[in-house]
Protein backbone atom coordinates (compact mmCIF):
# COMPACT_ATOMS: atom_id res chain seq x y z
CA UNK A 1 0.00 0.00 0.00
CA UNK A 2 1.40 3.46 -1.25
CA UNK A 3 1.69 6.10 1.95
CA UNK A 4 1.27 9.25 0.86
CA UNK A 5 3.44 12.01 3.24
CA UNK A 6 2.43 13.00 6.78
CA UNK A 7 3.23 16.86 6.91
CA UNK A 8 5.70 17.26 9.31
CA UNK A 9 4.50 18.61 12.19
CA UNK A 10 2.53 15.31 12.49
CA UNK A 11 5.15 12.88 11.77
CA UNK A 12 5.95 11.14 15.29
CA UNK A 13 7.06 11.82 18.95
CA UNK A 14 8.31 10.37 22.27
CA UNK A 15 10.18 11.25 25.63
CA UNK A 16 12.67 10.28 28.11
CA UNK A 17 15.19 10.66 31.00
CA UNK A 18 16.74 8.74 33.97
CA UNK A 19 19.94 8.26 36.30
CA UNK A 20 22.68 7.88 33.64
CA UNK A 21 24.16 3.98 33.53
CA UNK A 22 28.32 5.47 33.33
CA UNK A 23 30.25 2.14 31.94
CA UNK A 24 33.29 4.49 30.99
CA UNK A 25 36.02 4.42 33.80
CA UNK A 26 34.37 1.12 35.25
CA UNK A 27 37.35 -0.96 36.22
CA UNK A 28 36.80 -4.12 34.35
CA UNK A 29 38.00 -7.36 36.24
CA UNK A 30 39.84 -10.00 33.51
CA UNK A 31 39.27 -13.63 34.22
CA UNK A 32 41.70 -15.07 32.43
CA UNK A 33 44.50 -12.63 32.89
CA UNK A 34 47.86 -14.18 34.39
CA UNK A 35 50.47 -12.20 35.79
CA UNK A 36 52.14 -13.38 32.77
CA UNK A 37 49.95 -13.11 30.06
CA UNK A 38 47.24 -9.99 29.45
CA UNK A 39 43.80 -10.12 28.99
CA UNK A 40 42.46 -10.23 24.95
CA UNK A 41 41.54 -7.35 23.87
CA UNK A 42 37.65 -7.42 23.07
CA UNK A 43 36.48 -7.24 20.00
CA UNK A 44 35.03 -3.21 18.58
CA UNK A 45 31.40 -3.77 18.07
CA UNK A 46 28.54 -1.85 16.96
CA UNK A 47 25.72 -1.54 19.09
CA UNK A 48 24.09 -4.31 16.67
CA UNK A 49 26.17 -6.94 16.59
CA UNK A 50 26.88 -6.32 20.77
CA UNK A 51 23.26 -7.18 20.97
CA UNK A 52 23.66 -10.46 18.66
CA UNK A 53 26.64 -11.67 20.62
CA UNK A 54 24.93 -10.93 24.19
CA UNK A 55 21.74 -13.03 23.17
CA UNK A 56 24.26 -15.57 21.60
CA UNK A 57 26.19 -15.55 24.97
CA UNK A 58 23.50 -16.13 27.07
CA UNK A 59 21.73 -18.97 25.35
CA UNK A 60 25.53 -20.66 25.84
CA UNK A 61 26.37 -19.51 29.28
CA UNK A 62 23.11 -20.39 30.61
CA UNK A 63 23.29 -19.55 34.72
CA UNK A 64 27.07 -18.55 34.69
CA UNK A 65 25.48 -15.46 32.68
CA UNK A 66 24.52 -12.72 34.83
CA UNK A 67 23.85 -9.52 32.84
CA UNK A 68 25.22 -7.42 29.56
CA UNK A 69 25.62 -3.85 28.62
CA UNK A 70 27.57 -2.13 25.53
CA UNK A 71 30.29 0.30 26.86
CA UNK A 72 29.98 3.12 24.23
CA UNK A 73 33.14 4.49 24.65
CA UNK A 74 35.40 1.62 24.44
CA UNK A 75 32.72 -0.07 21.89
CA UNK A 76 32.58 -3.18 23.23
CA UNK A 77 30.26 -6.31 25.02
CA UNK A 78 30.64 -5.91 28.38
CA UNK A 79 29.48 -9.38 30.21
CA UNK A 80 28.80 -10.51 33.85
CA UNK A 81 29.79 -14.56 34.80
CA UNK A 82 30.04 -16.34 38.07
CA UNK A 83 33.12 -18.47 37.09
CA UNK A 84 36.48 -18.04 35.47
CA UNK A 85 35.52 -20.84 32.65
CA UNK A 86 32.46 -18.46 31.69
CA UNK A 87 34.66 -15.57 31.12
CA UNK A 88 37.06 -17.33 29.41
CA UNK A 89 34.60 -18.23 27.11
CA UNK A 90 33.20 -14.96 26.81
CA UNK A 91 36.63 -13.63 26.22
CA UNK A 92 37.19 -16.39 23.74
CA UNK A 93 34.46 -14.47 21.34
CA UNK A 94 35.09 -11.20 21.70
CA UNK A 95 33.13 -10.07 25.07
CA UNK A 96 34.97 -7.96 28.00
CA UNK A 97 34.04 -10.54 31.21
CA UNK A 98 33.25 -9.57 34.39
CA UNK A 99 32.77 -11.94 37.53
CA UNK A 100 30.17 -10.69 39.64
CA UNK A 101 28.57 -11.93 42.73
CA UNK A 102 24.68 -12.17 41.87
CA UNK A 103 23.07 -14.42 39.26
CA UNK A 104 20.39 -13.10 36.95
CA UNK A 105 18.16 -15.95 39.01
CA UNK A 106 18.99 -13.95 42.70
CA UNK A 107 18.02 -10.92 41.31
CA UNK A 108 15.04 -11.87 39.29
CA UNK A 109 14.35 -13.34 42.85
CA UNK A 110 15.15 -9.97 44.56
CA UNK A 111 12.90 -8.23 42.06
CA UNK A 112 10.08 -10.41 42.81
CA UNK A 113 9.77 -9.87 46.24
CA UNK A 114 9.91 -5.59 45.35
CA UNK A 115 6.73 -6.83 43.09
CA UNK A 116 4.93 -8.13 45.88
CA UNK A 117 6.37 -6.36 49.03
CA UNK A 118 7.49 -2.67 47.14
CA UNK A 119 4.71 -1.27 45.19
CA UNK A 120 4.68 2.11 46.33
CA UNK A 121 3.76 4.49 43.90
CA UNK A 122 6.54 6.89 43.47
CA UNK A 123 9.00 4.15 43.08
CA UNK A 124 10.62 1.96 40.37
CA UNK A 125 13.53 -0.99 39.77
CA UNK A 126 15.10 -2.34 37.47
CA UNK A 127 18.82 -4.44 36.89
CA UNK A 128 21.63 -2.29 36.43
CA UNK A 129 24.61 -4.45 34.68
CA UNK A 130 26.82 -2.07 36.06
CA UNK A 131 26.74 -2.59 39.58
CA UNK A 132 25.25 -6.16 39.76
CA UNK A 133 22.31 -5.00 41.80
CA UNK A 134 18.32 -4.04 41.62
CA UNK A 135 18.40 -0.56 41.74
CA UNK A 136 15.08 1.09 43.37
CA UNK A 137 14.69 4.72 43.11
CA UNK A 138 11.98 6.66 45.18
CA UNK A 139 10.56 9.58 44.22
CA UNK A 140 10.21 12.96 46.11
CA UNK A 141 6.57 12.19 47.07
CA UNK A 142 7.51 8.85 48.87
CA UNK A 143 8.22 9.94 52.64
CA UNK A 144 7.27 8.74 55.63
CA UNK A 145 6.28 5.49 56.29
CA UNK A 146 6.14 4.60 52.75
CA UNK A 147 9.98 5.20 52.23
CA UNK A 148 10.71 3.21 55.70
CA UNK A 149 8.97 0.38 54.27
CA UNK A 150 10.75 0.60 50.84
CA UNK A 151 14.24 1.18 52.94
CA UNK A 152 13.54 -2.10 55.06
CA UNK A 153 12.79 -4.29 51.86
CA UNK A 154 15.69 -3.01 50.34
CA UNK A 155 17.87 -3.71 53.11
CA UNK A 156 16.34 -7.22 53.49
CA UNK A 157 17.85 -7.88 49.82
CA UNK A 158 21.20 -7.33 51.16
CA UNK A 159 24.00 -7.16 47.93
CA UNK A 160 21.27 -7.76 45.39
CA UNK A 161 19.65 -4.22 45.80
CA UNK A 162 20.50 -0.84 46.68
CA UNK A 163 17.70 2.40 47.13
CA UNK A 164 18.49 5.58 45.53
CA UNK A 165 16.20 9.12 45.62
CA UNK A 166 14.64 10.90 42.47
CA UNK A 167 14.22 14.88 43.06
CA UNK A 168 11.32 14.67 40.66
CA UNK A 169 8.16 12.84 40.84
CA UNK A 170 6.71 9.91 38.74
CA UNK A 171 4.25 10.76 36.26
CA UNK A 172 2.49 9.43 33.02
CA UNK A 173 3.28 12.57 30.58
CA UNK A 174 -0.66 12.82 29.07
CA UNK A 175 -0.04 15.86 27.12
CA UNK A 176 1.89 15.99 23.62
CA UNK A 177 4.32 14.68 20.88
CA UNK A 178 3.87 15.39 17.53
CA UNK A 179 0.71 16.62 19.10
CA UNK A 180 -2.14 14.75 18.87
CA UNK A 181 -5.66 16.01 20.77
CA UNK A 182 -8.48 14.75 22.67
CA UNK A 183 -10.90 14.85 25.19
CA UNK A 184 -8.72 17.94 26.40
CA UNK A 185 -5.56 15.94 26.93
CA UNK A 186 -2.32 16.03 24.45
CA UNK A 187 -0.15 13.31 23.58
CA UNK A 188 1.91 12.26 20.80
CA UNK A 189 2.34 9.84 17.76
CA UNK A 190 4.47 7.45 18.36
CA UNK A 191 5.09 5.52 15.18
CA UNK A 192 2.82 4.45 12.21
CA UNK A 193 1.68 0.76 11.60
CA UNK A 194 0.11 -1.27 9.30
CA UNK A 195 -2.47 -4.24 10.20
CA UNK A 196 -4.13 -6.43 8.28
CA UNK A 197 -3.21 -4.11 5.37
CA UNK A 198 -4.77 -0.74 6.96
CA UNK A 199 -2.75 2.49 8.43
CA UNK A 200 -2.96 2.37 12.50
CA UNK A 201 -0.47 4.78 14.72
CA UNK A 202 0.55 3.44 17.66
CA UNK A 203 1.01 5.66 21.14
CA UNK A 204 0.75 5.16 24.66
CA UNK A 205 -1.87 2.86 26.98
CA UNK A 206 -2.90 5.33 29.00
CA UNK A 207 -3.42 8.12 26.13
CA UNK A 208 -5.79 5.60 24.90
CA UNK A 209 -7.40 4.73 27.92
CA UNK A 210 -8.03 8.85 28.55
CA UNK A 211 -9.23 9.36 24.94
CA UNK A 212 -10.97 7.73 22.12
CA UNK A 213 -11.30 10.11 19.33
CA UNK A 214 -7.89 12.12 18.11
CA UNK A 215 -7.04 15.22 16.01
CA UNK A 216 -4.13 16.53 14.48
CA UNK A 217 -5.20 19.56 16.05
CA UNK A 218 -6.58 21.19 19.38
CA UNK A 219 -10.46 21.13 18.46
CA UNK A 220 -9.67 19.80 14.85
CA UNK A 221 -11.17 16.97 12.88
CA UNK A 222 -11.41 13.35 13.99
CA UNK A 223 -7.85 11.85 12.06
CA UNK A 224 -7.97 8.11 13.95
CA UNK A 225 -10.07 6.50 17.00
CA UNK A 226 -8.44 4.13 19.35
CA UNK A 227 -9.17 0.39 18.43
CA UNK A 228 -7.26 -1.05 21.78
CA UNK A 229 -5.07 0.25 24.52
CA UNK A 230 -3.23 -1.32 27.68
CA UNK A 231 -2.73 0.77 30.76
CA UNK A 232 -1.22 -0.21 33.18
CA UNK A 233 0.60 -3.64 33.41
CA UNK A 234 1.37 -2.48 29.67
CA UNK A 235 1.37 1.39 28.64
CA UNK A 236 0.72 1.15 25.03
CA UNK A 237 -2.27 1.75 22.37
CA UNK A 238 -3.36 1.27 19.07
CA UNK A 239 -4.95 4.38 17.17
CA UNK A 240 -7.06 3.40 13.81
CA UNK A 241 -6.34 6.02 11.17
CA UNK A 242 -10.24 7.06 10.39
CA UNK A 243 -9.38 10.11 7.89
CA UNK A 244 -7.50 10.29 4.67
CA UNK A 245 -4.45 11.37 6.64
CA UNK A 246 -0.59 10.91 5.15
CA UNK A 247 1.23 8.89 7.25
CA UNK A 248 4.64 7.98 6.30
CA UNK A 249 6.73 5.59 8.62
CA UNK A 250 9.02 8.56 10.09
CA UNK A 251 9.81 10.83 12.89
CA UNK A 252 9.82 13.82 12.79
CA UNK A 253 13.46 15.97 14.14
CA UNK A 254 12.32 19.36 14.32
CA UNK A 255 14.78 21.23 11.95
CA UNK A 256 12.96 20.55 8.50
CA UNK A 257 13.64 16.75 8.07
CA UNK A 258 12.71 13.34 9.53
CA UNK A 259 13.99 10.23 10.20
CA UNK A 260 12.45 7.28 8.27
CA UNK A 261 11.64 4.06 10.18
CA UNK A 262 12.11 0.87 8.63
CA UNK A 263 11.68 -1.71 11.61
CA UNK A 264 11.05 -2.19 15.32
CA UNK A 265 14.18 -3.31 17.70
CA UNK A 266 14.79 -4.03 21.49
CA UNK A 267 17.15 -1.72 23.21
CA UNK A 268 20.59 -2.48 24.47
CA UNK A 269 21.62 -1.03 27.93
CA UNK A 270 24.74 1.56 27.29
CA UNK A 271 23.12 2.49 23.47
CA UNK A 272 22.68 5.73 22.72
CA UNK A 273 19.11 6.92 21.64
CA UNK A 274 17.01 9.67 20.45
CA UNK A 275 13.18 11.00 21.17
CA UNK A 276 11.16 13.41 19.40
CA UNK A 277 8.28 15.17 20.76
CA UNK A 278 6.36 18.28 20.26
CA UNK A 279 6.94 19.59 23.82
CA UNK A 280 10.38 19.36 24.21
CA UNK A 281 11.19 18.41 20.56
CA UNK A 282 14.46 16.01 20.04
CA UNK A 283 16.51 14.95 22.98
CA UNK A 284 19.67 12.48 23.04
CA UNK A 285 20.36 9.87 25.65
CA UNK A 286 21.77 6.64 26.78
CA UNK A 287 19.69 3.32 27.84
CA UNK A 288 20.23 2.56 31.57
CA UNK A 289 18.27 -0.80 32.40
CA UNK A 290 15.85 -2.85 30.54
CA UNK A 291 12.83 -4.42 32.05
CA UNK A 292 12.12 -2.08 34.47
CA UNK A 293 9.60 -1.50 36.88
CA UNK A 294 7.67 1.73 37.74
CA UNK A 295 4.35 2.47 40.17
CA UNK A 296 2.62 5.47 38.81
CA UNK A 297 -0.32 6.47 41.16
CA UNK A 298 -2.31 4.93 37.94
CA UNK A 299 -1.00 1.90 38.76
CA UNK A 300 2.53 -0.31 38.16
CA UNK A 301 3.64 -1.24 34.59
CA UNK A 302 6.36 -3.87 33.72
CA UNK A 303 8.98 -4.73 30.99
CA UNK A 304 9.91 -0.63 30.35
CA UNK A 305 12.95 1.10 28.72
CA UNK A 306 14.78 3.47 31.19
CA UNK A 307 16.57 6.19 29.29
CA UNK A 308 18.86 9.72 30.58
CA UNK A 309 16.60 11.31 27.71
CA UNK A 310 14.75 14.04 29.47
CA UNK A 311 10.94 14.43 28.82
CA UNK A 312 8.14 16.69 29.88
CA UNK A 313 4.26 16.55 29.88
CA UNK A 314 3.08 16.30 26.14
CA UNK A 315 5.73 14.05 25.30
CA UNK A 316 3.71 10.47 26.00
CA UNK A 317 3.39 8.18 23.47
CA UNK A 318 6.07 9.51 21.01
CA UNK A 319 9.12 7.83 19.90
CA UNK A 320 12.08 6.32 20.83
CA UNK A 321 14.32 5.44 18.15
CA UNK A 322 18.08 4.88 17.00
CA UNK A 323 18.57 5.60 13.48
CA UNK A 324 16.15 3.62 11.41
CA UNK A 325 14.86 1.31 13.97
CA UNK A 326 11.84 2.24 16.69
CA UNK A 327 12.54 1.28 20.20
CA UNK A 328 10.17 2.66 22.50
CA UNK A 329 7.04 4.72 23.31
CA UNK A 330 7.23 7.31 25.84
CA UNK A 331 5.89 6.08 29.10
CA UNK A 332 5.99 8.57 31.96
CA UNK A 333 9.06 9.70 34.60
CA UNK A 334 10.20 12.49 36.46
CA UNK A 335 11.90 15.77 36.30
CA UNK A 336 12.20 18.05 32.68
CA UNK A 337 14.66 18.92 30.13
CA UNK A 338 16.04 21.80 32.15
CA UNK A 339 17.24 19.36 35.04
CA UNK A 340 17.01 16.33 33.82
CA UNK A 341 15.41 13.71 35.50
CA UNK A 342 13.95 9.99 34.92
CA UNK A 343 12.13 8.76 31.94
CA UNK A 344 10.65 4.88 30.48
CA UNK A 345 9.75 4.08 27.28
CA UNK A 346 7.11 0.94 26.40
CA UNK A 347 9.15 -1.33 24.08
CA UNK A 348 7.70 -1.31 20.68
CA UNK A 349 8.14 -4.95 19.69
CA UNK A 350 5.99 -6.00 22.72
CA UNK A 351 3.39 -3.57 21.37
CA UNK A 352 3.51 -4.80 18.07
CA UNK A 353 3.14 -8.15 18.83
CA UNK A 354 0.28 -7.74 21.05
CA UNK A 355 -1.73 -6.28 17.92
CA UNK A 356 -0.73 -7.99 15.15
CA UNK A 357 0.87 -5.03 13.27
CA UNK A 358 4.14 -3.83 11.76
CA UNK A 359 5.98 -0.46 11.35
CA UNK A 360 5.07 0.73 7.93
Amino acid sequence: MKHRRIPKRRAAVAGAGIAALVAAGITFQSANASENSPAPTPDTLSVAKAGKLASALGKDLGADAAGTYYDAKAKSLVVNVLSKSAADAVESAGGKARIVENSLAELKSARTTLDDEAAVPGTSWAMDPATNKVVVTADRTVEGAALDKVDAIVKKLGGKAELKRSKGEYKAFLAGGDAIWGSGSRCSLGFNVVKGGEPYFLTAGHCGNAVKSWSDSQGGGEIGATEESSFPDNDYALVKYTADTPHPSEVNLYNGSSQAISKAGDATVGQQVTRSGSTTQVHDGEVTALDATVNYQEGQVHGLIQTTVCAEPGDSGGALFAGDTALGLTSGGSGDCSAGGETFFQPVPEALSAYGAEIG
